[in-house]
């Protein structure tokens, strides 16, 4: 019985040493808050303190909504995140969040629950559904050839968020 119980401890104590190499080897970089969409900006962590920081700073909030192995979405975010004019509004005119799960405000889901999509809400905390992409079943979603449209819709929530302050 004793022999037994030793052979076990021994067999259990290998598994586990082995598996905590397997672990170690498998070294993930640190996860921040950009997710790869840019580094450089200053992303809040929920939508809630998103719209706090909208309202108190009189910034649009930019909401991403991705998944992490959807290949469109990955698509848009290597284009977002080499696009030096949209990092630059994106650091200095936004409040930026992405999601990878669905807020609990159902407004920003008007058209369905679909990634990627980009809403926008100004700091009145107004859902900006009037401003959209190109496609008509899924309207607030953008590819990576649609950079130009995505980079106007930026600068026109800009202004429409300056004339109603």
């Amino acid at each position: 019985m004793l022999h037994s119980t030793l052979a076990l401890s021994v067999l259990l104590i290998a598994i586990s040493s082995n598996l905590a190499m397997a672990i170690k080897k498998e070294k993930r970089l640190p996860q921040t808050l950009s997710r790869g969409w840019g580094d450089d900006i200053t992303w809040v962590q929920t939508y809630e303190e998103g719209l706090y920081k909208a309202k108190t700073s009189y910034k649009p909030l930019m909401v991403i909504l991705h998944l992490e192995e959807c290949k469109y979405c990955e698509a848009l975010k290597a284009v977002f995140s080499t696009n030096e004019e949209i990092q630059e509004m994106a650091q200095n005119d936004f409040i930026m969040l992405n999601l990878m799960h669905e807020p609990s405000d159902k407004n920003l889901s008007p058209d369905g629950k679909y990634v990627p999509r980009i809403m926008f809400v100004d700091p009145t905390l107004t859902i900006r559904a009037d401003v959209t992409g190109r496609y008509t079943n899924r309207l607030y979603t953008y590819e990576p050839q649609d950079v130009p449209l995505l980079i106007e819709n930026m600068k026109k929530v800009k202004r429409l968020s300056q004339k109603e302050l």
